[in-house]
């Protein structure tokens, strides 16, 4: 079984490096702005995932910088399960000065919410 997953992970970064998406062109201000809406985020996720694929490749298309860490990491991994109450990938921590941080699960929830940003 680990063969045949580290066989397909291989696949999917493969073919997530021959087809990366482009980041849009904004005016500096209008980055600027939205990376000041996204500098407390960080994604929790592993590298050959296909679920934390889908999720970076948003991140890209949407030009979002956020902080990525893998859960391969002991400290990342205690974090995410101590403060996010599980250990499942990928999850977005959404942490905003003065309000509690907010933990992130699914995919397509977490590409849902990040378009929100580039509207």
């Amino acid at each position: 079984m680990f063969i045949i997953r580290w066989l397909v992970g291989c696949i999917i970064l493969g073919i997530n490096f021959i087809f990366t998406p482009r980041s849009p062109k904004r005016e500096a201000s209008v980055q600027k702005e939205i990376n000041d809406k996204t500098q407390y985020f960080t994604l929790y996720q592993l590298p050959a995932c296909p679920f934390c694929v889908k999720v970076r490749r948003a991140i890209k298309r949407e030009g979002l910088q956020i902080k990525i860490v893998s859960t391969k990491d002991d400290v990342y991994r205690n974090e995410l399960t101590n403060e996010g109450g599980k250990h499942k990938v990928p999850c977005l921590k959404i942490a905003r000065p003065n309000e509690p941080v907010e933990w992130l699960y699914e995919s397509s929830d977490i590409v849902t919410y990040l378009k929100t940003f580039s509207s």
